[in-house]
């Protein structure tokens, strides 16, 4: 497994507010998944920061829709060409776009 990448600061600052903001909101959960700071729900991991971009794990349209972003692509931490089909990298360029992201990622886990 490739070592996990480090966050810059603004990718984390972002990263934090929108976990703050759905803890507060939504009860969501601060924790960890594969070393990288991660939100979850009932035990269910949604979204994290992996380096300087985020993960969410979505379904349907939303999924469709994040894949599409340019620099997108579907999460695969080992670097072993195993990606998890649900999970799409979104690149710190949509940093904007995050926090909707991450509530639809909740709204599917949840």
């Amino acid at each position: 497994m490739k070592p996990l990448p480090k966050p810059d600061a603004k990718a984390l600052k972002k990263y934090e507010a929108i976990a703050d903001s759905l803890a507060d909101k939504s009860g969501a959960e601060k924790s960890k998944m594969f070393g990288m700071p991660t939100l979850k729900i009932h035990s269910k991991a949604f979204c994290g920061l992996f380096g300087s971009e985020m993960v969410f794990k979505l379904s349907g349209e939303d999924h469709k829709k994040a894949l599409a972003l340019i620099g997108a692509k579907l999460f695969d931490p080992s670097g072993m060409d195993r990606p998890m089909n649900e999970w799409v990298v979104v690149p710190i360029k949509y940093s904007g776009k995050w926090e909707a992201l991450a509530l639809e990622a909740f709204k599917y886990v949840a």
